[in-house]
């Protein structure tokens, strides 16, 4: 094993331990709390939520397959993950920039950073799965990126479970919904907006808008491209143990 493949291990490890960490006081407290609100929403409400972040994110998925690059084949792990960076790099850029720009533009425009993020998010998943070598066209890696997705911006209960998931994709893409209608857009939608609400919320206040959205926006997409190296790397080194096995 070369140091880039040993140092992506070490990462991939310290990863692991907190995707599996059990959920603290706090955060118990905190999904106590987001439940009881959530309660309060009517249940039209809560519909016509989870109705509209399906299908603008639907569209981003399916839009985003016919303008993502084909899979880079045939190069080195090393190459692949410096690949990988500065794509992050590039997409933390844009997402600090319209962060600025629509939390400065006050309330109407601050509403606006909402479906732009989800967007720049998944373009970015797409480009990460594709210079890690897999096929974005492929129904089953669309629903990867989904759970990615989750797994980034979920409490720690939905966390754990997600992370199982993904850390048994193999047997468990065997059980996935054949159609997108079926995946679990409600849990999907309430977890992420639950989570971003606190750090996105204070955008919509005017003179600190600008300050807050891109600081928020460049952490978001920050963790989001820390959790999709790490499930990449996971099934990098599954695949390797896997070929390592006597047949």
């Amino acid at each position: 094993m070369n140091p880039d493949e040993q140092q992506a291990r070490i990462e991939l490890r310290a990863w692991q331990l907190r995707m599996q960490r059990k959920p603290s006081f706090l955060n118990n407290f905190a999904r106590r709390v987001q439940v009881r609100l959530n309660a309060l929403l009517p249940e039209k409400v809560h519909q016509a939520i989870t109705g509209a972040i399906k299908q603008m994110v639907r569209g981003v998925l399916f839009g985003s397959q016919h303008t993502t690059s084909r899979p880079l084949a045939k190069a080195t792990f090393a190459t692949r993950e410096a690949e990988v960076r500065a794509r992050i790099r590039d997409y933390r850029t844009m997402a600090t920039a319209e962060g600025a720009v629509t939390g400065a533009g006050g309330f109407l425009l601050g509403l606006a950073d909402f479906p732009l993020l989800i967007g720049l998010k998944i373009k970015l998943l797409f480009d990460i799965a594709a210079l890690y070598g897999y096929d974005v066209k492929e129904f089953p890696e669309r629903l990867y990126l989904l759970h990615i997705f989750q797994l980034a911006f979920s409490s720690q209960h939905t966390r754990n479970e997600t992370y199982r998931r993904l850390a048994t994709w193999d047997e468990y893409r065997h059980t996935l919904p054949a159609d997108v209608h079926e995946f679990d857009w409600r849990t999907f939608q309430q977890e992420y907006r639950d989570y971003i609400d606190l750090a996105k919320m204070a955008q919509l206040v005017p003179v600190i808008g600008a300050a807050v959205g891109a600081v928020a926006n460049y952490k978001l997409i920050e963790q989001l491209g820390d959790t999709a190296m790490n499930c990449y790397r996971l099934r990098h080194f599954a695949a390797e143990e896997a070929r390592q096995l006597p047949r």
